[in-house]
């Protein structure tokens, strides 16, 4: 379980078909194997972790084909940079909200526009997800915790502030670029209850 508050920045040094190797600042001590890491909001498990002088924190994870079908981890290559998150432990602040690392999909930035000191982001979505993101609810984009501004059809609005874009890859972000989605849990199984009470 995540929060969505991205720790570090990491970067893909390697990937090759179902294997990747991502290097970060966390101290390798501090990495278990069998540790989940969210990379752009994606939960990966921690299956080798190396270290050394010269290229500091490396850690191995595998990719599943669903994962590659699901997200934008089937385009990733050697020099991409990622937002990094460890897993929550009961002695975390919960900074943002509940985050499982369970991307339900990848969607598109169709726009970026300046918003006094903040930017202003707005993402097409899947249809079959738009009742899924509510104004003011929460949805975790490459990993980060955001609130939503409003929602129009498939589409809504967050802002990003300074210290977001300058702490995660949001800064970097443009129109056209594939993020992944992972919407609010409770809204997720609120509707499938109410599916569930409609065909009783």
């Amino acid at each position: 379980m995540f929060t969505g508050i991205i720790t570090s920045i990491g970067e893909v040094v390697a990937a090759d078909g179902g294997h990747m190797t991502i290097a970060c600042d966390y101290d390798p001590e501090s990495i278990a194997l069998g540790a989940s890491i969210a990379c752009d909001g994606c939960c990966l498990t921690v299956t080798d972790v190396a270290a050394s002088q010269q290229n500091g924190c490396r850690f191995m994870v595998d990719i599943s084909n669903e994962t590659r079908d699901r997200t934008t981890l089937g385009g990733w290559k050697p020099g991409r940079k990622i937002n990094l998150e460890r897993a929550l432990t009961l002695q975390d602040e919960l900074g943002g909200h509940m985050v499982s690392g369970h991307v339900d999909a990848v969607a598109m930035i169709k726009d970026r526009q300046e918003d006094g000191d903040s930017f202003r982001f707005m993402i097409d979505l899947p249809a079959e997800l738009a009742h899924l993101v509510a104004g003011k609810g929460s949805v975790a984009l490459d990993g980060v915790s955001l609130t939503v501004n409003d929602v129009e059809d498939a589409c809504f609005s967050v802002n990003l502030v300074p210290h977001t874009l300058s702490a995660t890859t949001w800064g970097a972000k443009k129109t056209g670029d594939a993020v992944n989605l992972e919407v609010d849990l409770l809204a997720r199984y609120v509707a499938r209850i109410s599916m569930i009470a409609n065909r009783t």
